[in-house]
C-alpha cells in the first residue's frame, strides 16, 4: 500500500482548502473494480471500505449515498432519508456526466455540484473510513465526520438490512 501525495485529485484538493485531515492511497488499476477487490488490493478490511453511489429521485434530483462496499443500498430507506417518494440508481453512462467523475473513481467530495448526501450510519461507528480519492487507483483515508464535513452529508440508515 503506497502512500502518496503528488497527482492530487479535485477531492484532495478541496479537503486540503478545509483543513481536513486525511491519507491517500494508490493501486494499480487500469479499469473498475468493485470495491470488495479494491480492499483486496490493499489489504483493508471491508467493513471500512465505502463505495459511492449517485441515484436520481423521481423529482429528477440527484442524491448521493456512501455506504459500505460489502452492502447494497436500500432504496425506500434512501429515499426517505432524502423526502423522496422513490429513488433509481443513475445509469452507468450517465455517471461522469452528473458527478464529473468516472465510475469506479466517483467520490462525494467535489462532484460538479453538491447533491444532497447521505452516509449510511454504520459510519460514525468507525474510527477512520476508505473512499474513493477521485479517480480509479486512488483511495483516501479520513474520519466519516471529516467526509461528512466535506461532502455537506448527514448520516441515516440507508443500508439494506437481511431480506
Amino acid at each position: 500500500m503506497a502512500k502518496q501525495k503528488e497527482n492530487k485529485t479535485n477531492a484532495m484538493r478541496i479537503l486540503e482548502a478545509l483543513q481536513i485531515p486525511f491519507e491517500h492511497y494508490t493501486y494499480e488499476c487500469e479499469e473498475f473494480v468493485d470495491g470488495l477487490q479494491i480492499a483486496d488490493k490493499l489489504s483493508l478490511p471491508c467493513g471500512r471500505v465505502y463505495k459511492t453511489l449517485v441515484t436520481v429521485g423521481n423529482s429528477g434530483n440527484y442524491f448521493v449515498f456512501v455506504i459500505p462496499v460489502a452492502e447494497e443500498l436500500d432504496l425506500k430507506a434512501a429515499a426517505r432519508s432524502v423526502g423522496e417518494k422513490s429513488v433509481a440508481m443513475i445509469p452507468v453512462k450517465d455517471i461522469n456526466r452528473v458527478t464529473g467523475y468516472v465510475r469506479g473513481g466517483c467520490t462525494a467530495v467535489g462532484m460538479k455540484k453538491q447533491y444532497v448526501t447521505r452516509i449510511d450510519i454504520s459510519a460514525k461507528d468507525q474510527e477512520k473510513i476508505f473512499v474513493s480519492g477521485g479517480r480509479i487507483g486512488s483511495q483516501l483515508e479520513l474520519s466519516s465526520k471529516a467526509l461528512a464535513e466535506a461532502s455537506g452529508a448527514e448520516f441515516a440508515d440507508v443500508i439494506r438490512h437481511g431480506s
